[in-house]
């Protein structure tokens, strides 16, 4: 056999540095009749041939798939691969002789084949309907496999030739996803290699695992897809650490569509809780806290916070954050939900979500029935330790808002606490002067010492020195708040009381929330259509609301007024007639996708057209967390593009709290607006990247 061309000259028409042509050596080896000559070739062709290599010898190759020799068509059926591979639209060379080599007998031969028939499946969509008539077929083969064996030399530890066996359940998940009739020609078969393959080995463990990851890929029958979620159960159960990553990792993907099913093997996921290995707690800590509903979600709660003592410290941020969102939603009274929050903040404070400290005040804040509880609870929890700053700082604006039913000591739930003045005084000014004490927290100090001012009996004396010691410090925030509060008391203590009174209840958002706004959005819009009065008593009351209200457009185009009390009221009042508003910019959808959505809302400023607001808003209706989300935006070099920061990067399931994000767009030019938008984000445990361009933005927004 000669030698390959290297680009020196010495081929014909080969005259430069780089040379892709086929060698004329290499295109007769294949045609000679000599087996070890064209296994040679088609080794080197399968190793090193190009693009164009593929396309000019694929005929010779196509040849060869049928001769005689078991030894030229296996190495064949190899380049074959290497080509669909390199060049995808060779596939329909290729498609009439694998169906021949299908009836092959020859372990090689037809291991090759179904390796190459899985090739041209993924590459190509007219390949995959024409192999979907041959699954009959495949699973005749597969059958003959399980019940009587193919040959007992390609046998291991008494499973007949598993690598044949998981190459060609490989190819029917291809072949059955998305397509009800295939699914229904292999469902019989997957239910009776999944029942009668030997567990004891690796070899009959890799089988089963092909066979769930195909039940789990087609239209598979209920009781099939419950015999998996079993199999993958019994994995839980094996001594080897990769089984059992394998299978927690599938029961991660089918807990959203077989929920019911995976949670009959919850007591063990939960046991996985306390493996030594990161990744396996890592996963049973993901499966633990996707199987929390409203009907286990205290039981699932008490083993998690266990769990949280415990876990491993790169464990615990996620861990927190779980146990979080999960009381979040599926919480079955106020109560439990703040001892559930508190019970994190104070085992594992460090490492909860920023927004935790707003959440808890504001579940706090909303229910007056549990103030007393609340405020006595977290007393407790600061006395003991003030080194968790999240729990300081809640435990801070509590104490502020309700020190009154702190020192009445009247709580019917817990152990009746007798606290005085001075021991309260003494815990903030503990904090105070901390050194684990963040800013942040001797913020939340200052203020609560503040509004104690306000609702002890005592004397402030104390109160005022820690604030005016405060005015001098180097942080600029405390030093301007403690400025601002003794300014306060010098010069206006008359105020001081209505200005430090208690917060407002204050009801969470949530879909209830939603509807109400959307059920006054539409009412705000049928009053707007609604045709005007036509008595001229009604039209002048009218008009002279306009006028004072200054934001009718109407009212510029008022024909003149006769004199009468109202209108001389208008003109005593000589209140300026503002310039008509500009119509609202309609909002805009630009990206849905399993539940997760981005719309857009535009505002331009009156008083400067040329800059643009854009408000991103993430929802939510899936039932999984999204989390990690990230929102990146890019316009043309002409304008000019300002990201503010995000609202937070989770987007809570089932309708939770949005994430926005505002835009700031200058557009001085009012060039054509384009945006090209990058979405990152982690749903259903599986990493999402999105990035697109929205080209149909209204004229409004730029004109």
């Amino acid at each position: 056999m000669g030698t390959l061309c290297t680009g020196t000259g010495s081929w014909p028409n080969c005259s430069t540095s780089t040379c892709w042509a086929t060698p004329p050596t290499l295109d007769s080896d294949l045609s000679q009749g000599i087996q070890p000559v064209q296994g040679l070739a088609l080794c080197t062709l399968s190793t090193m041939g190009s693009a164009e290599m593929c396309r000019d010898l694929a005929p010779e190759v196509e040849k060869l798939l049928l001769q005689p020799s078991p030894y030229v068509r296996k190495k064949a059926i190899l380049t074959a691969v290497h080509m669909i591979r390199k060049v995808p639209e060779l596939s329909s060379v290729f498609l009439p002789p694998c169906v021949h080599l299908l009836h092959e007998r020859h372990h090689g031969i037809l291991l090759g084949t179904i390796t190459l028939i899985t090739e041209l499946c993924e590459r190509s969509p007219a390949a995959l309907r024409h192999f979907r008539k041959v699954v009959p077929q495949l699973v005749q083969i597969l059958r003959t496999l399980v019940t009587t064996g193919y040959s007992t030399e390609h046998s291991i530890s008494g499973v007949s030739d598993p690598f044949l066996q998981v190459q060609i359940l490989h190819l029917l998940r291809i072949l059955g996803r998305n397509h009800e009739e295939s699914s229904e020609t292999m469902n019989d078969l997957l239910a009776q290699v999944a029942t009668n393959t030997d567990t004891s080995r690796n070899a009959g463990n890799a089988v089963l695992f092909e066979t769930v990851l195909t039940i789990m890929d087609i239209h598979s029958a209920a009781g099939l897809r419950v015999l998996a979620v079993n199999i993958l159960g019994r994995f839980l159960l094996n001594s080897d650490r990769n089984i059992r990553y394998v299978a927690l990792t599938s029961l991660l993907r089918l807990v959203q569509s077989d929920h019911s099913a995976v949670q009959r093997h919850r007591p063990t996921v939960v046991d996985c809780l306390q493996e030594t290995d990161a990744s396996l707690s890592r996963r049973a800590l993901e499966l633990s806290l996707a199987l929390v509903n409203s009907s286990n979600v205290r039981a699932m709660m008490q083993e998690l916070q266990a769990f949280l003592e415990s876990c491993p410290p790169d464990l615990r941020a996620d861990c927190a954050s779980g146990i979080l969102l999960a009381a979040e939603r599926f919480a079955p009274t106020k109560r439990w939900h703040i001892d559930t929050i508190l019970h994190v903040l104070t085992t594992a404070g460090a490492h909860v979500r920023d927004d935790a400290v707003a959440n808890l005040t504001q579940l706090i804040g909303g229910a007056q029935e549990l103030h007393a509880y609340s405020v006595h609870r977290l007393y407790n929890a600061l006395a003991e330790d003030i080194s968790q700053q999240p729990l300081v700082q809640v435990a801070a604006w509590c104490i502020g808002e309700y020190g009154d039913l702190l020192l009445e000591g009247n709580c019917e739930e817990i152990e009746p606490l007798q606290v005085d003045e001075e021991e309260v005084l003494a815990l903030l000014e503990k904090v105070l002067q901390s050194h684990m004490s963040l800013p942040a927290t001797r913020g939340y100090a200052l203020t609560a010492l503040m509004k104690l001012s306000t609702r002890l009996q005592g004397d402030n004396n104390r109160i005022r020195q820690v604030v005016s010691i405060y005015r001098s410090c180097l942080d600029v925030e405390l030093q301007q708040r403690a400025v601002e509060y003794d300014t306060l008391f010098r010069k206006y203590d008359h105020m001081r009381a209505a200005i430090l009174e208690k917060m407002p209840l204050v009801e969470r958002d949530g879909p209830q929330a939603d509807e109400e706004a959307k059920q006054s959005k539409e009412a705000a819009q049928l009053s707007e259509a609604a045709p005007a009065p036509t008595e001229p008593q009604a039209s002048q009351l009218l008009d002279l609301l306009d006028l004072l209200d200054g934001a009718s457009g109407d009212a510029q185009h008022l024909p003149p007024l006769d004199p009468s009390p109202g209108v001389a009221l208008v003109y005593l009042l000589d209140l300026p007639c503002a310039p008509p508003p500009p119509a609202p910019i309609p909002d805009l959808k630009v990206f849905e996708r399993e539940g997760v959505q981005l719309n857009l809302s535009f505002i331009r400023p009156p008083e400067n057209p040329a800059l643009l607001l854009i408000t991103i808003t993430a929802t939510n209706s899936s039932e999984g967390d999204v989390t990690n989300f990230i929102c990146q935006a890019a316009v043309p070099k002409s304008l000019q593009l300002q990201l503010q920061a995000p609202s937070g990067n989770t987007v809570p399931a089932q309708g939770g709290l949005p994430i926005t994000q505002l835009f700031r767009i200058l557009n001085p030019n009012k060039a054509p607006l384009r945006l090209k938008l990058r979405l990152t984000y982690n749903h259903f445990h599986q990493s999402v990247q999105e990035i697109f361009e929205v080209n149909n933005l209204p004229v409004e927004s730029w004109q």
